[in-house]
């Protein structure tokens, strides 16, 4: 289903990341009709200060007997069309922190005439006003929540119009093919024979096109969200002690003791800039421990929804029977790669390798 929202009101919402007692300053938006107004309508400006577009004021946030201060602020104001949604905008600049904002924020939605926004309204009367395109305001919430400077440069590539204008030249060739064609059929004793081959070129050339564009998007996707990656393997082969290392802290517990590892445990690692979650599984093999059957239930889901696997086993031990069978049940649809572990103790006379071969 979906929702519209409606743009005559005016809306406002806390437009900077709060957590208790982190922040120098936060900012709150208001747009829309009455944005101006109900700023005037709590701060307090000494002097005779005209609330003009694109200015800076300095004053208060005053409670409701308008006798005390409430917070500090600047406000910025913008009006339509020059801001961001296209609407009357103010933004008030007031202290950081999870107190001061919420009781501004309070202050604000008193008026009668504003209410809470709802996530991404700003961004979607943005779109509605002709701001930006639908492919910015979905790279400005890639943006905010990259994870990776690849992420982040991904995402500015759309908010500065890069995909629209790949999309609008794909747009414009197929309409020209479809004019080309659509004018044959209505006079075709008027016009020279169809380059067939031509034709079909173009054709080839869009669609070899479209499916780059899509495959591109696969990967940004993969960056902007990450990577998981399932560590599987038997028992005891040093899964854990990987997920150590590539963490570069004790995030797993460590023992000589098969089956440790009861439930899946998960860590979060940047590599070469591609956020990757690094997920550890319960030792894979027939048991009668309840528990351990379950965390085992747990690894095979794990391997379901991951996007790559890492399977290690033991070189000491070389590749046995139970890795050959574990082996079967990875997916084989996604990306695997296989690790042999403790090459400190593996018996130099074999090589367990040529078993894989």
């Amino acid at each position: 289903m979906t929702v519209q929202f409606p743009t005559e009101e005016t809306i406002a919402a806390i437009s900077t990341a709060i957590a208790p007692g982190e922040g120098g300053i936060a900012v709150i938006r208001i747009s829309g009709p009455d944005a101006i107004k109900a700023g005037k309508s709590i701060i307090c400006i000494k002097g005779n200060n005209d609330w003009e577009s694109h200015r800076i004021l300095y004053g208060h946030v005053m409670d409701k007997t308008q006798r005390k201060k409430i917070d500090e602020v600047l406000v910025l104001i913008m009006k339509a069309p020059r801001s961001f949604t296209g609407e009357e905008t103010i933004e008030i600049h007031c202290h950081g922190g999870l107190i001061p904002v919420q009781r501004v924020m309070s202050r604000v939605l008193e008026n009668p005439n504003v209410r809470r926004a709802l996530p991404g309204e700003f961004s979607q009367r943005a779109v509605i006003n002709g701001r930006i395109e639908l492919t910015q305001a979905e790279s400005i919430s890639e943006l905010v929540g990259a994870r990776s400077v690849k992420a982040g440069k991904i995402a500015m590539n759309g908010l500065d119009g890069g995909i629209q204008k790949k999309m609008e030249s794909l747009r414009k060739s197929l309409l020209s093919q479809l004019s080309e064609i659509e004018a044959r059929i209505d006079f075709e004793d008027e016009m020279p024979p169809l380059n067939k081959a031509e034709t079909l070129n173009e054709f080839l050339v869009i669609h070899s096109n479209l499916k780059k564009l899509i495959a591109d998007s696969d990967r940004a996707n993969y960056l902007r969200q990450g990577i998981k990656v399932a560590l599987i393997g038997c028992p005891n082969v040093g899964k854990s002690s990987l997920l150590n290392l590539l963490s570069r802290r004790e995030k797993a517990i460590v023992t000589h003791i098969p089956g440790t590892t009861r439930d899946t445990l998960e860590s979060q690692i940047i590599l070469e800039g591609v956020p990757i979650t690094l997920i550890d599984t319960a030792g894979i093999r027939k048991t009668e421990n309840e528990i351990e059957k379950i965390g085992i239930a747990r690894s095979h889901k794990v391997l379901e929804t991951a996007d790559a696997s890492i399977m290690v086993f033991d070189l000491s031990n070389g590749w046995r029977e139970e890795d050959k069978e574990l082996l079967k049940s990875i997916p084989t649809d996604i990306p695997l790669i296989i690790v042999g572990n403790k090459t400190d103790i593996k018996n130099q006379s074999t090589n367990p390798l040529d078993d894989l071969k």
